[in-house]
């Protein structure tokens, strides 16, 4: 395995870690581990951003000129990388809401 391919399934690994990160991350503030649910998204966003640092060299190729062949492979890593930064961003939302519903209680 090389070149494009390697780079996907590099990709593909760490945001789909992070992705399993973020919803249990999301699992513990549901059951009022807030700080341990804050913590869980440090450590995935941490995860994504070595994925998202592949993802930008693929991009900054094509930018110079250098045609990346689409693939299946590759659009299925352009969805993973997408899915893991709404479920990042869903996360700290559910967290904010279950920290202001605990705090209430």
């Amino acid at each position: 395995m090389e070149g494009l391919e390697l780079i996907c399934f590099q990709i593909i690994s760490s945001v789909g870690t992070a992705r399993s990160i973020f919803i249990e991350a999301i699992r513990e503030a549901k059951e009022g581990r807030i700080k341990e649910a804050r913590d869980m998204v440090q450590e995935g966003a941490e995860i994504f951003t070595q994925g998202h640092h592949s993802h930008m060299e693929l991009i900054q190729k094509e930018a110079s000129g250098e045609k990346t062949e689409v693939n299946l492979l590759l659009i299925h890593t352009e969805d993973m990388l997408m899915s893991a930064e709404s479920f990042r961003i869903l996360a700290i939302e559910f967290i904010d809401l279950y920290e202001k519903m605990y705090a209430q209680k």
